[in-house]
């Protein structure tokens, strides 16, 4: 068996790789899935426990997330914004990934543009969307 050189790095190794915006979509393509999956699970999970379990399990439900009048509270803000950021920066992001595995946008800079332009397009359809709600 071959010894390693130890003055050489282990490869790929964290210190040469230069961040940039196409990696931290990657990475941010991965957690928004795991998140919604696990938090849309749990919430989904919790909402069909409390339909089954009557009014009073219901409304148990509805106040964790909601004021007196009906408005989001704290924790629904949270919640709702969060989900939805998660929801458009995962479908941005998997729309830049189709393009990429049609061979297109491998170019660094056409890369790096259209990474930034996920995360721009998530921020601006989020709030877009909770414009409109509060509309209706």
């Amino acid at each position: 068996m071959a010894s390693r050189n130890p003055a050489r790095p282990l490869s790929p190794h964290l210190t040469i790789w230069r961040w940039g915006p196409h990696m931290l979509v990657s990475i941010l393509h991965r957690a928004t899935g795991d998140g919604l999956a696990t938090v849309g699970t749990l919430l989904f999970v919790w909402w069909l426990a409390a339909l089954a379990g009557g009014a009073e399990s219901y409304a148990t439900f509805v106040d964790t997330f909601t004021t007196d009048t009906g408005k989001l509270n704290i924790l629904g803000w949270i919640v709702g914004v969060g989900l939805t950021l998660s929801l458009f920066q995962h479908m941005m992001t998997g729309i830049r990934h189709f393009f990429l595995d049609i061979g297109a946008g491998y170019e660094l800079r056409t890369n790096k543009t259209w990474a930034m332009m996920t995360m721009v397009g998530a921020v601006v359809l989020s709030i877009g969307y909770w414009l409109y709600m509060g509309m209706n």
